[in-house]
């Protein structure tokens, strides 16, 4: 009886630790000395390839005009300090993501730049305080996949678990609410470049309203998108609107869709999780957008650790390119607009449960210790083998301060195509931020009007 007790009593103690994710007063000071407020090493690399983050970019450059969503480049003159190639590679493979390498391997066309690397992520002073009030407070529920205490900031700046870096993704800041065009394009393995869709988005975190003082409840919204069509006429006149949950048990994702051939709003629960994503032409899954989104009951999280790699970032260059059919070569991006830098990232682990179903098996994510943005991720297959990886390419708004990030493309090992959304330069919006929609804007009634043609 008494070894069934202490049994008993061990995995009640190992239960805690995998759900209570507050550190203790004595390990959130780090938070502001060796750590960064949000969480990040303050200090450089050993090899000096990654800077010490002295507070991120937060004056625009000479060319930035107020108020606008188009930001030009800072580092625009920079070169880059060398080139990766397949034939190169081998000195720099435990740097790169497994998708990498194989873009490398499979492309003699491929290249990887390497640019300096510029800490450029910075917080608004709201965002920050925030996150240090989470550090001790805040806690997963229902096995890592709700949250519960938390304000309007990182929710683990000194993560412990899986579930805990991938909620930091999933909560990450870029701008309480914003406005952009884009497009989204496709590339098949003959190397022909096709419009996927062009895109009007809104986004809106009601998670990140400055105004709210108390933590958030399990029912309240954390995250919102609405999405109209307009291009190619096949697809002009669709709409969609989703939403997603702080505890996702109990309150799941809504979606709404909008066809203009049936001129009705109809609930679509099949938006979510593995379904093909038709913004992308179904050249990726619903979850793999910003390489990860949605609820994580299907996958065990594991936290693997942090590491030094090589990753898009600062991409200035690429997403806010005038042409985007001079961004989408055959087979892969253009090396050209591709800006990789050094920087340290988690490296997460999530492997498909034995009840659940889904089309990757296994996958792999990187999440930037500076911004929590989630830079890529490798998918697996029933079979092990590599099927999809995925990058997203941030570029900074210096002016807010937030690390934006839009651009994202997904490369499918199996069919040798690829798809790059969020492509903003063909359009004078950019990334504009806004005061956030009204209620009434985010009603399924408002997405009919939003994209009847």
């Amino acid at each position: 009886m008494k070894t069934r007790t202490l049994f008993a009593g061990a995995l009640l103690a190992l239960a805690a630790q995998a759900t209570l994710a507050a550190v203790s007063a004595d390990e959130a000071k780090k938070l502001g000395s060796t750590l960064t407020p949000t969480g990040a090493e303050r200090a450089g690399s050993a090899d000096k390839s990654i800077p010490e983050y002295t507070g991120g970019l937060t004056t625009p450059p000479a060319g930035y005009q107020k108020g606008s969503g188009i930001r030009p480049d800072p580092y625009e003159a920079e070169k880059p300090l060398f080139s990766i190639t397949g034939q190169n590679m081998g000195q720099y493979e435990a740097k790169l993501t497994a998708g990498t390498r194989e873009l490398l391997k499979k492309y003699p066309s491929m290249r990887v730049d390497v640019y300096p690397s510029h800490r450029s992520v910075a917080f608004p002073k709201y965002v920050v305080d925030n996150t240090v009030k989470n550090a001790t407070s805040v806690k997963t529920t229902d096995d890592g996949v709700g949250l519960e205490g938390t304000f309007a900031g990182i929710p683990f700046p000194i993560p412990k678990t899986g579930n805990e870096v991938m909620w930091n993704h999933l909560l990450r800041y870029t701008g309480q609410s914003y406005y952009t065009q884009y497009d989204s394009i496709n590339v098949d393995s003959s190397g022909k470049a096709v419009l996927a869709t062009t895109g009007q988005i809104y986004m809106d975190y009601p998670y990140y309203d400055p105004k709210r003082s108390g933590p958030s409840a399990e029912n309240d919204i954390y995250f919102r998108t609405k999405i109209a069509y307009t291009a190619p006429a096949r697809r002009a006149g669709e709409a969609l609107l989703v939403q997603d949950y702080i505890n996702p048990m109990k309150n799941g994702r809504r979606a709404w869709q909008y066809l203009p051939g049936q001129r009705r709003v109809k609930l679509a629960p099949d938006i979510a999780y593995d379904t093909p994503n038709p913004g992308a032409a179904g050249a990726s899954t619903y979850d793999d957008a910003w390489v990860f989104n949605g609820a994580m009951d299907r996958y065990d999280f594991k936290l693997v650790g942090k590491k030094e790699m090589l990753v898009p970032y600062n991409a200035f260059k690429l997403v806010y390119a005038k042409d985007p059919y001079a961004v989408t070569t055959p087979n892969h991006i253009n090396p050209d607009f591709v800006r990789w830098e050094a920087h340290r990232v988690w490296v997460v682990e999530a492997t498909l449960k034995a009840d659940k179903r889904h089309i990757y098996a296994k996958r792999t994510f990187y999440v930037d210790e500076d911004s929590w943005v989630a830079v890529a991720a490798d998918m697996y297959d029933a079979r092990g083998q590599l099927y999809r990886a995925g990058f997203v390419y941030t570029n900074p708004a210096y002016e807010l301060p937030a690390p934006a990030a839009m651009g994202q493309s997904f490369h499918d090992f199996t069919s040798g195509s690829y798809n790059m959304i969020g492509l903003l330069g063909a359009y004078d919006v950019g990334v504009k931020f806004m005061d956030p929609l009204s209620a009434n804007a985010w009603s399924a009634d408002a997405l009919a009007g939003a994209g009847v043609r």
